[in-house]
C-alpha cells in the first residue's frame, strides 16, 4: 500500500486552519465519541458488512485515522453503537438483532472481547453514571436499565424515564421515533441528547434535541434551544441532521459529531458532520447564532494525523485492508493476497454477489481495476447496495459483459490475458468502460441513473458500495485498484 495515497479527498481539513463538512465521508452514521487525555475515538453503525465497529483515531476531531475493528464477525445486523471509557477500560455497546450487546478492550485497537448478549429490548444503548455511582444504559423510546458495576449485564427491569421533547404537528418529518439517546455531565447536569423526527424520509425530517435533569432518571427539563440541529429546507446542502454525540477539547471547547445526507445524495449515505457548540449563561448548549454544517469553519486545535482510507491498493502486503468489508460472514477462504494481486475463487453454482466492499464517498468518482480469469470464472467489479441490488461489469474468457441483478447484456470480447475495467459515477449517472492492454477505453453502449439505489428506496439504511467478486469455477485475479474523486 502507497502511504501517500490516503483519501484526502474524503478529508475536511483545508490545510489553511479550517475545515468543511463532512469530516468522514461514506456512510459513517449514528457517530459515538469520546475523549481520552488528547486522543478522540470514534466507532459508528455498521450493519451487516464484516469486520464490523471500525473504530477511528483523531486529536483535532477533523482529521480520522482507521486503527480497528472491534467486529471480526457477523454479530447480526448492528446499529447505533456507544463508545465508552470508564475505570480505565473501553467499552462499546450496540443493538443488533432485537437486544443489546458489549464488547470491551483495554486498548482501542483491540483486540476486542466476543460480545456479550444483554438480553433488553429498545435500541441504541446512551451509558451514563449517576450520582450515585451505578452505570445506567438509556435506550430508544425515553427508557433505561440499570447495568452491573463491570458494565456486562443489567440489573432489574428497563423503565421509562423521559418523555423527549415533540416538534410541532405540521413539520414535515419521517416519524417522532425518539433514539440514540446520548448523556452529557455538565456543571451539576445530566443532558440527555436525543434524535426526533426520523432518521430518513423527507430532507427536513432529523433533528438534535436535548433535556436536563439532576439525575439520569429526571424530572427533565426541555432545552429552549430545541431542536439544537436541524434541516429547515431542502434547498440546504445537509439533510436529515441528528443523531447529535457532545464533545469537549482538552482545552474546554465543545463540538458535537452528528450524521447527515448530503443534498440528493442518498446513494453515499449518511456521512459523519461536525459543528461548534456554546454554552449560554443560564446553563444550555446551542450552535453558535448563524452557524451552519455547510460552512467553512474554524478547526478544532490538535495533532493531525493521517487521515481516511487509501485510494489506491496494489495488494501488495499479505493480509486485505480495513478498507474492505463483506456484506454478511463471508468465505474468506475464497480471497486472498499476495504477489501484487487480489486472488477471488469463485463461488459454484451461486449467481448472488458476496464481494468485497470499498465505500464510495463522494457525489462524483470513478473507480479503476485489472482483472485476469482462470477457469471458467466470471470476475464482477459492481456497484452494490446489497443482496438484491447492485450492477456493474463482469470478465470471463468469452468477454467483458454489462450485467444487473435482473438481466445480462452483450458480452464484447478483447484480446489479451488481462483487461482494464472503469466504473464512473458522475452525480448518480454511472458509465463503464473497458481497455484492453494495448489500446484506448471503449465505453460499453450502457448507462445507469442509480439515484434510487438508497434507503428510502429499499430500506435498510446502507449505502452503494464499489464490489469485487468471482463466481463460476476458477479464479481472478484483482490488481491495482484505484478510486479517483471528479
Amino acid at each position: 500500500m502507497n502511504e501517500e495515497n490516503t483519501l484526502g479527498g474524503q478529508q475536511g481539513d483545508l490545510g489553511n486552519g479550517t475545515f468543511l463538512n463532512p469530516i468522514l465521508g461514506g456512510n459513517y452514521a449514528d457517530p459515538s465519541i469520546i475523549r481520552v487525555g488528547e486522543d478522540y475515538y470514534m466507532v459508528h453503525t455498521s450493519y451487516q458488512y464484516v469486520p464490523g465497529l471500525i473504530i477511528w483515531h483523531s486529536r483535532d476531531l477533523v482529521n480520522w485515522e482507521p486503527i480497528g475493528t472491534a467486529l471480526e464477525h457477523l454479530n447480526g445486523n448492528v446499529w447505533a453503537p456507544e463508545f465508552v471509557y470508564h475505570n480505565q477500560t473501553f467499552y462499546i455497546y450496540f443493538p443488533a438483532d432485537r437486544t443489546n450487546w458489549v464488547t470491551k478492550a483495554d486498548n482501542p485497537k483491540g483486540p476486542w472481547s466476543k460480545p456479550i448478549n444483554l438480553n433488553t429490548s429498545h435500541i441504541d444503548p446512551g451509558h451514563v453514571v449517576g450520582p450515585d455511582n451505578k452505570r445506567y444504559m438509556h435506550l430508544s423510546g425515553g427508557n433505561m436499565v440499570q447495568l452491573a458495576d463491570d458494565g456486562l449485564s443489567v440489573v432489574g427491569e428497563v423503565r421509562h424515564v423521559h418523555e423527549p421533547w415533540k416538534y410541532p404537528d405540521e413539520w414535515e418529518v419521517e416519524a417522532f421515533s425518539p433514539e440514540g439517546p446520548k448523556l452529557t455531565f455538565h456543571n451539576d447536569y445530566y443532558y440527555l441528547t436525543v434524535a426526533v423526527g426520523g432518521t430518513a424520509g423527507p430532507p427536513t425530517s432529523h433533528m438534535v434535541v436535548t433535556s436536563r435533569s439532576r439525575t439520569p432518571w429526571g424530572p427533565w427539563e426541555h432545552s429552549p434551544f430545541n431542536p439544537i440541529i436541524k434541516t429547515n429546507s431542502k434547498d440546504e446542502k445537509w439533510w436529515s441532521q441528528g443523531h447529535g454525540t457532545l464533545i469537549d477539547t482538552p482545552d474546554g471547547d465543545w463540538w458535537m459529531v452528528f450524521h447527515a445526507y448530503e443534498n440528493r445524495l442518498h446513494t453515499v449515505g449518511r456521512q459523519t458532520l461536525l459543528l461548534p457548540i456554546e454554552w449560554t449563561e443560564d446553563g444550555w448548549f446551542k450552535i453558535p447564532d448563524g452557524v451552519t454544517a455547510e460552512q467553512t469553519l474554524t478547526k478544532p486545535k490538535g495533532e493531525i494525523v493521517k487521515h481516511g482510507f487509501p485510494i489506491v491498493d496494489h495488494f501488495e502486503g499479505e493480509e486485505i485492508g480495513l478498507h474492505w468489508q463483506w456484506f454478511g460472514e463471508p468465505d474468506r477462504s475464497r480471497f486472498s493476497v499476495g504477489e501484487g494481486a487480489l486472488t477471488i475463487q469463485g463461488k459454484e453454482s451461486d449467481e448472488v454477489a458476496s464481494p468485497l466492499l470499498y465505500m464510495a464517498a463522494h457525489r462524483s468518482y470513478e473507480v479503476e481495476v485489472d482483472v485476469s480469469v482462470e477457469g471458467e470464472a466470471l470476475a464482477r467489479f459492481m456497484l452494490y447496495y446489497d443482496p438484491t441490488s447492485y450492477f456493474g461489469l463482469s470478465v470471463s474468457k468469452e468477454g467483458v459483459q454489462h450485467f444487473r441483478t435482473f438481466k445480462k447484456y452483450t458480452v464484447k470480447s478483447y484480446k489479451g490475458q488481462a483487461i482494464k475495467l472503469l466504473i464512473k459515477n458522475i452525480d448518480n449517472i454511472v458509465s463503464f468502460y473497458y481497455k484492453e492492454t494495448e489500446g484506448d477505453w471503449v465505453k460499453y453502449d450502457k448507462v445507469i441513473d442509480c439515484s434510487g439505489f438508497h434507503h428510502n428506496t429499499f430500506g435498510g439504511f446502507l449505502s452503494l458500495r464499489i464490489g469485487i467478486d468471482t463466481i463460476g469455477q476458477g479464479k481472478a485475479k484483482f490488481k491495482h485498484f484505484q478510486y479517483r474523486i471528479l
